[in-house]
């Protein structure tokens, strides 16, 4: 009887075959990033372009595998490959983060619709929250951005009416 192969082995199969295909899509090779399943917070993953490395939330990819082959790695990987032909980019040729360049890679090496964040059931980080309003939806901002907020070093806003959040504080 065979072994199953180990989530880390899984994510690392698929973030190889991403680098595959793109390599079979654009004629050249690319070497093979350093992987770490230890991400924290709502972010499922991220790459880091100068150390080479991708990072995965091991919460969200535990809930959320078959996304995460699907979407996550894929979107992670365009970043390095974006990284790789196109560098940073200076003034107008600065390359932005999920810019034409990430967004060509989603849709011409690995045929996926380019978006920028997940839709994952965030209940499964079990993390602490604060309630927030704005003038259109009730928030739940981390314990993080909250204490940032109590400490005046930032201030939120809703993506969709763009009003400032507001603290909701509990009262019993």
């Amino acid at each position: 009887m065979t072994a199953l192969p180990t989530p880390d082995a899984l994510l690392a199969a698929r973030v190889d075959a991403c680098f595959s295909q793109a390599e079979a899509r654009l004629g050249r090779a690319f070497p093979r990033p350093r992987i770490y399943l230890n991400m924290r917070g709502r972010a499922a993953g991220s790459a880091r372009l100068q150390t080479w490395e991708l990072r995965f939330n091991p919460a969200l990819y535990q809930a959320n595998q078959q996304a995460f082959m699907e979407e996550v790695v894929p979107h992670e990987v365009a970043h390095l490959l974006v990284y790789a032909l196109w560098g940073e980019g200076r003034g107008k040729n600065r390359v932005l983060p999920h810019g034409r360049q990430w967004q060509s890679v989603m849709r011409e090496v690995f045929n996926l619709e380019p978006r920028t964040t997940h839709s994952f059931d965030l209940a499964v980080l079990n993390q602490n929250t604060q309630p927030y309003a704005c003038a259109c939806q009730q928030h739940q901002l981390s314990i993080r951005r909250h204490n940032k907020v109590q400490r005046g070093e930032a201030r939120y806003h809703c993506r969709r009416c763009r009003q400032p959040l507001v603290h909701q504080p509990e009262t019993n």
